[in-house]
């Protein structure tokens, strides 16, 4: 037996991706959001749904560009803040200690702290409803040199990135190496 709840907005993980964008003066702004993902692989693209009321709504649509920084689980309290404060009223960036960088790809900032970052050009927008989804053509992915193993592999084990619980509004890390893909599923296969 399984428990209804309706349509809700429910899945598990949900990435917790803190979004860098510039205002109408180029004031960096760094907004968490937890809609969002990969929605294409040819070209990469990078989705995200804000609301219209949102500063990083706007920004984006001002500069045609945002950055997607994935946390690591040290910047918990960061993450958080910048998502329940608005970019408005607060300069995010002072008061959280974090360092915006300006991308030299795209029109907007990146967050150096953060261990992993991957920086778009708008590609398409697409109201929803009370969302708009942003599709960003991705132009580059970056990753502290110490998060990439011998191999030339990004290591998820050292990034340590956080995702959300939209059930219970909890934070979580990452868990065990449970197999690889396009492998451990071969045992099924006849």
């Amino acid at each position: 037996m399984k428990k209804s709840f309706g349509a809700k907005t429910l899945v598990f993980p949900t990435p917790v991706f803190i979004v860098g964008t510039y205002d109408k003066t180029g004031k960096a702004n760094i907004a968490t959001i937890a809609w969002g993902g990969i929605c294409c692989s040819d070209p990469p693209c990078l989705a995200i749904s804000l609301r219209e009321a949102t500063q990083t709504f706007h920004n984006i649509v001002e500069h045609k560009a945002f950055t997607v920084n994935i946390p690591s689980e040290k910047y918990i309290k960061q993450a958080d803040y910048c998502g329940i404060e608005s970019g408005k009223r607060v300069d995010k960036f002072s008061v959280t200690g974090l360092t915006a960088v300006h991308s030299e790809l795209v029109d907007a900032p990146y967050i150096k702290e953060f261990p992993f970052i991957v920086e778009c050009v708008l590609f398409q927008t697409i109201k929803l409803g009370l969302h708009t989804e942003f599709v960003g053509a991705i132009k580059d992915v970056k990753v502290d040199d110490e998060m990439v193993d011998n191999n030339g592999k990004i290591n998820v084990e050292k990034i340590r990135p956080i995702s959300w619980d939209p059930s219970t509004h909890g934070y979580f890390g990452i868990g065990m190496l449970l197999g690889m893909g396009f492998s451990v599923g071969k045992t099924l296969k006849t």
